[in-house]
């Protein structure tokens, strides 16, 4: 198992939305988002279920991306 930076606090990225070119907050991995209980959940078994079939083994971490300016979100593949 591999380890995200950005989950873990050990590092922050600075990414621009695509749209306007605003700064994109970080809302945390994306499969926090699946249900009521998945945040809970063992990491590398929802990799195996979220729909990104190489991050478990390229060892990424997709994140969601929200822009507060044109509310457009994006998903980034974090490498752990």
């Amino acid at each position: 198992m591999s380890i995200c930076s950005l989950c873990n606090g050990f590092s922050d990225v600075q990414m621009t939305c695509k749209t306007c070119g605003g700064l994109l907050g970080d809302m945390g991995k994306v499969s926090d988002y699946f249900d009521d209980y998945s945040a809970y959940m063992e990491i590398d078994q929802l990799k195996v279920e979220n729909g990104y079939p190489s991050d478990l083994a390229n060892h990424q971490c997709i994140h969601l991306f929200y822009c507060s300016a044109c509310h457009s979100e994006e998903l980034k593949q974090i490498q752990e």
